[in-house]
């Protein structure tokens, strides 16, 4: 009954601590961008990415986290092998090669090829202005990511 109960407690205090981050697509950032300039922050991943996925469980559920990219920027989540289409400086970029049956690994997405993505998870901070004023490669907690965001 204890170990119930402390089960419990623990799924209680990790739902508590969960918060989420307000994510649009990259599109809709760049249009809340021309009516409210604010910077945005895009993560850059795939589906088959384990630090991908330990970025998206650890770091961007904690509350300080969240809170902060929420009050802060326009926060984008872009699968770097998905078939979203993506307009940037009048030019749309697509995943031709995109395959929706296969498992894993994608073709990557041609917007991936112009931001030279080094490795996944990515993270892009596009200034006010929609130019990239820093590249985050890897994973981070949440302390030593809100260090580095904070020091742009």
């Amino acid at each position: 009954m204890k170990k119930i109960i402390l089960l419990f407690a623990f799924i209680t205090v990790s739902f508590a601590q969960a918060q989420e981050i307000k994510w649009v697509t990259f599109d809709e950032a760049m249009a809340l961008q021309k009516k409210n300039p604010q910077p945005i922050f895009m993560d850059v991943y795939t589906d088959w990415c384990g630090p991908c996925k330990m970025l998206d469980k650890n770091t961007f559920q904690t509350k300080e986290f969240a809170d902060y990219i929420n009050a802060n920027y326009y926060a984008v989540k872009f699968n770097g092998e998905g078939n979203n289409e993506v307009n940037y400086k009048g030019k749309k970029y697509a995943n031709p090669g995109y395959d929706a049956n296969r498992k894993g690994r994608n073709s990557m997405h041609e917007f991936t090829g112009f931001l030279k993505v080094e490795g996944y998870p990515s993270m892009y901070v596009l200034d006010k202005k929609g130019e990239i004023a820093k590249v985050i490669v890897g994973y981070y907690q949440a302390e030593q990511l809100l260090a580095e965001l904070k020091a742009i």
